[in-house]
């Protein structure tokens, strides 16, 4: 993992803009022959699943078909798209779509099987149901089967709390920051005693868990543009809170690496942010700890499986999905790749339910576990990532540029509002 996975919403928001596109599969052609093929593919990029699992699949399966794997690099979401239009064998039979991509995937959701005709409605209660509703298009077909998600909490410096006197247990810390004013006072109290220090590392981070803590996002469901109103201006009105009282460390490029040892008090970041954290600050073990979120949690990532339309045997390969991602395979994709399941009975499973070291042996699963639970139920419209690019460009030009805050909100709602409309949205 890199920092790339830690940015991954500001930079899937921003291609989406570049593009001006949601996904077009075209037509492609037939469907792929046979429907009892004894060779498979399946399609996914690092991180995605479990290396071991996979493996595993491959002779778990083997007495029936042939299962190859490829891990794809580069643009996944463009390979998927060109491969899907031009049709034929070249299509997988099992294919990976990231979270931020199946909104855009589900307009053309005839490229793909419905899982519900393959027995997905036997195993749906199994997993998050908000989760599995950002897969189903409007009149009920199941697109993808859930991978993972990207829970949000609080990370925390035990240490820098400590030192500015302040309550460092996670219980205790989550009662204080109980409203982003709450969170925002805070950080000004341990900025005071710990001097060089920042609360957040940039605002866009604010805005975009502040937006998904809602029902509600930049389009709604009659396909209008809502973006100019008041749950995204409450949204705005909270990122720029940090900026400010200055206690917003304006990291918008790869110094993040230096400073999260050093200079940030706190991250707000989902669940596998943990390990961009570990990675990048191997040297502060021990010192960090984690609490529920300012207001409460949202989501940010996580991906599904899909069936094309030209799967060459769709039994065996929802066979196979179905074993993949089973709680208890989904429980040590989080051991194998802190993949966070979308199947809460792996959240009691020994593999979730440890102590973890670089958290001072805090059971982080006793935060996460019930934040996977209370994300709101929201539509995510396929060119909602899209409309979003333009908040997040002008949130940065305040931090870089020192544009006006309210400048910068009139220019992100006249650009998502031209976006809107080349997307066909009202």
């Amino acid at each position: 993992m890199d920092l790339s996975r830690r940015g991954f919403l500001q930079a899937a928001a921003l291609t989406a803009a570049a593009s001006g596109l949601t996904v077009a599969c075209g037509s492609g052609s037939g469907s792929g022959g046979t429907k009892n093929g004894k060779n498979l593919t399946l399609w996914y990029w690092g991180g995605a699943l479990s290396d071991k699992v996979v493996a595993e699949a491959k002779t778990h399966f083997s007495g029936s078909v042939k299962l190859t794997a490829s891990s794809i690099g580069g643009d996944f979401k463009q390979k998927l798209t060109t491969t899907l239009a031009a049709g034929g064998s070249s299509v997988p039979d099992i294919t990976g779509i990231k979270g931020e991509d199946m909104a855009s995937f589900l307009p053309n959701a005839d490229r793909f099987l419905d899982l519900n005709d393959l027995g997905f409605e036997k195993v749906s209660s199994q997993y998050l149901d908000w989760k599995t509703k950002l897969a189903q298009t409007k009149d009920g077909k199941q697109i993808g089967f859930p991978i993972d998600i990207g829970p949000t909490a609080l990370f925390y410096r035990e240490d820098l709390f400590a030192k500015a006197g302040v309550a460092t247990d996670p219980a205790k810390v989550a009662d204080l920051v109980k409203t982003w004013d709450d969170y925002f006072t805070l950080g000004t109290e341990l900025q005071k005693k710990n001097p060089g220090t920042f609360l957040v590392n940039n605002i866009s981070s604010v805005f975009n868990i502040a937006v998904g803590q809602g029902t509600q996002r930049f389009i709604d469901k009659n396909n209008h543009f809502i973006g100019d109103q008041d749950h995204i201006r409450s949204a705005w009105t909270t990122a720029i809170r940090p900026y400010t009282l200055g206690i917003d460390a304006k990291i918008n490029d790869n110094s993040w690496n230096a400073a999260v040892g050093k200079s940030l008090l706190t991250e707000l970041g989902a669940a596998w942010h943990a390990l961009d954290i570990e990675q990048a600050a191997p040297q502060t073990k021990g010192k960090w700890r984690v609490c529920a979120n300012p207001v409460g949690p949202s989501n940010q990532g996580g991906s599904y499986l899909a069936l094309p339309r030209q799967c060459r045997n769709p039994e065996e390969a929802f066979k196979i999905i179905s074993w993949i991602l089973s709680p208890t395979n989904d429980a040590r994709g989080f051991t194998d790749a802190a993949i966070f399941p979308a199947a809460p009975a792996a959240y009691a499973m020994p593999a979730m339910t440890g102590p973890d070291a670089f958290f001072g042996g805090q059971k982080i699963i006793e935060v996460f576990g019930p934040a996977a639970k209370a994300i709101p139920d929201s539509y995510e419209a396929p060119a909602d990532a899209a409309v979003m690019a333009p908040y997040m460009t002008e949130l940065t030009n305040i931090e870089a540029k020192g544009k006006k805050p309210d400048d910068a909100w009139n220019d992100a709602v006249s650009q998502a509002k031209q976006i809107a409309r080349r997307q066909g949205v009202n």
